[in-house]
């Protein structure tokens, strides 16, 4: 394939991996690893290391049409990106030391998993029982626009999440996912945060905990430019044309293309790992 038509496909990719972690908190990162992996045969840490700087062009294409328009929870975000920081750092080690099928595996199992969760739960009613009462300490409640006015929601189980984003980061730094599919789980599964809060808060924390990954990256040699360039281009704009889109679009369509997405992707690279 002629370089030219290697990089123009691989723009063409990362602006619809952009636009889908725009819309679902996933940062890009999760489509863009098994697209470089699987049809561009890129070798696992140069694709997880372009994804990650991917990740940080997406966050900031996304995070500040969110911010603007009052869905992103700053309280929220900054609290849970300490454990997501450390854990990035910690993943980014491992990445160079653990075997690339077992990273492979590790990843589908992954994304098996959050597809399972998101498609299965339903969107709720709020709940009238208090917050959590580390989120009240915290003033972590707060509200959201919706077609019908502010709305207001509260925060539960506040420490789990603390907990379950540390993990997040591991598997950010360790895969070259900016650890937002962990992220909208925690948030949405555990916290019950309204989706449109849990994935507008993980685009802002995903680019934070994948800058702190790449400097390992970097460091190890991981990054190539002439790879992440049309990588970071095509994923800015599309990240920004999905959070202008995300403001208009149901949540339920969300989940459904969420799942679509990582359950296709999980068998991939399941399969992948196993045979390779």
């Amino acid at each position: 394939m002629a370089t030219w038509l290697f990089l123009l496909l691989v723009a063409l990719g990362s602006c619809a991996a952009g636009a889908v972690g725009a819309l679902t908190g996933m940062g890009g990162g999760i489509i863009i690893v098994p697209m470089l992996v699987l049809l561009f045969h890129v070798e696992m840490h140069y694709a997880a290391g372009a994804s990650l700087v991917a990740v940080i062009a997406t966050s900031s294409g996304a995070a500040a049409a969110y911010l603007s328009e009052g869905y992103t929870n700053l309280r929220v975000g900054m609290f849970l990106q300490l454990p997501c920081i450390a854990g990035g750092v910690c993943g980014a080690l491992l990445a160079a030391i653990l075997p690339v099928p077992l990273l492979f595996t590790v990843f589908g199992f992954v994304l098996l998993f959050s597809g399972y969760l998101s498609f299965r739960r339903k969107e709720e009613a709020e709940r009238e029982r208090p917050s959590d009462r580390l989120a009240v300490r915290l003033r972590l409640e707060s509200s959201y626009p919706t077609v019908s006015g502010w709305r207001a929601y509260k925060v539960y189980r506040v420490l789990p999440s603390f907990v379950l984003m540390g993990v997040a980061g591991l598997l950010s730094g360790l895969l070259g996912i900016g650890s937002g599919a962990v992220n909208v789980l925690s948030m949405d599964q555990i916290m019950r945060l309204p989706y449109k809060v849990s994935t507008t808060t993980s685009n802002f924390m995903v680019g934070i905990t994948a800058a702190a990954s790449a400097g390992v990256y970097l460091n190890n040699g991981f990054i190539d430019p002439g790879l992440t360039m049309p990588i970071m281009l095509g994923v800015f704009g599309g990240s920004v044309a999905g959070a202008r889109i995300l403001m208009f679009v149901n949540p339920r369509p969300l989940r459904i293309l969420f799942s679509a997405v990582v359950l296709l992707m999980a068998v991939e690279m399941i399969y992948k790992g196993v045979t390779r």
